[in-house]
């Protein structure tokens, strides 16, 4: 079972049912399943902007943000354990938050000649790997 929170301003229009979608065919290809929960956030850039200078000491505004609740990268401290966080009693994995800023969608969507849904899905599938613990270089 998936339990995705979607938040966005209503005038915002934003296909659901594509973000479930797009996050079912992830999990499914990489054989990922139990009970999962996150969240998909889709705010303005002034909400974008604040939470990249606030988190990333970035004076400015970008297209997507992930927030997974448990650091997955390596440690460079090889003589300390990683704990990680405690299970939560209720059995959910909690992967974490994606923001995205639908204006930068728009934007990007029209520079890539593709529409808003896709850029959305190349999004959401960028995001959800972050969360994962799957990173770019």
């Amino acid at each position: 079972m998936v339990n995705i929170i979607v938040n966005s301003d209503p005038r915002y229009k934003i296909n659901r049912v594509n973000i479930e979608t797009t996050i079912s065919e992830m999990l499914t290809k990489l054989k990922i399943s139990g009970k999962i929960e996150l969240g998909i956030n889709i705010v303005g850039d002034r909400k974008m902007h604040e939470l990249n200078r606030k988190y990333r000491g970035l004076d400015a505004t970008t297209n997507i943000l992930s927030f997974a609740l448990e650091d997955s990268s390596p440690t460079s401290l090889k003589h300390i354990p990683r704990v990680g966080f405690v299970a939560a009693p209720d059995k959910w994995l909690r992967l974490g938050d994606i923001v995205i800023s639908y204006p930068q969608v728009i934007e990007d969507a029209s520079l890539d000649g593709i529409s808003v849904d896709e850029e959305v899905r190349m999004l959401v599938e960028h995001g959800l790997n972050h969360l994962l613990g799957i990173h770019h270089h």
